[in-house]
């Protein structure tokens, strides 16, 4: 389930970048929904693996990762909109792939257990519910303000032109900021309690439009 998460979450960068006039990714295969295509050795590897095994001792969030990051070249975007304007809406590609799967999810989920196809114990419904959970996680994930993350991109969009150099130091720690935030609970709940609300609140909803 990651593994399709994380195809779709790059393909929406690619496919935006491509949108906007960037040939970079399609020269690159990126272009497609092949998971071979994305899949990074730390991000879709290792990292799960870790974070897995931290989960399963009791500390840290376990089952995610990410991608191989999609390369573009801005200077190739359209000028409908700035450099700057074309680099976010990249960036939030990918995590609005993550809330469409989501909610494509949810409501596969929903309609299934109205049908009474799903029973509480099924393997398919602790999928689903996996698949939702993982999803709004990934997109909250994805916009911690932090480079290389999508969010670091959005951030950067809107940082006054004094403050960039600041910005950019703390940028060069980022991989390290993120490692904290995955494996120190109290920090990993700047992701996980907006994702649980939105995976509450979602099904909340389903549930009361589909009665």
């Amino acid at each position: 389930m990651l593994i399709v998460s994380v195809t779709f979450h790059e393909f929406g960068h690619a496919y935006v970048a491509h949108r906007l006039g960037d040939d970079t990714p399609s020269r690159q295969g990126r272009v497609t929904l092949s998971p071979v295509a994305h899949a990074d050795l730390i991000g879709t590897v290792i990292l799960p693996l870790v974070s897995a095994l931290y989960a399963a001792a009791g500390s840290g969030f376990g089952g995610f990762g990410w991608g191989r990051p999609v390369q573009t070249n801005p200077i190739r975007y359209t000028r409908r909109f700035s450099m700057a304007t074309g680099q976010m809406f990249v960036a939030l590609a990918g995590p609005s792939m993550n809330v469409l799967l989501a909610v494509i999810f949810a409501l596969t989920h929903v309609l299934l257990r109205k049908a009474n196809v799903l029973s509480d114990t099924s393997d398919l419904n602790r999928v689903l519910f996996l698949a939702v959970s993982m999803n709004f996680t990934l997109f909250f994930f994805n916009l911690v303000p932090v480079p290389p993350l999508d969010g670091g991109w959005v951030a950067r969009r809107f940082i006054p032109t004094r403050h960039e150099g600041t910005f950019n130091s703390v940028a060069t720690y980022g991989p390290f900021i993120i490692m904290a935030v995955v494996m120190i609970p109290v920090l990993a709940q700047v992701f996980i309690i907006p994702a649980r609300f939105c995976f509450e609140n979602l099904y909340r909803g389903l549930g009361a439009l589909l009665l």
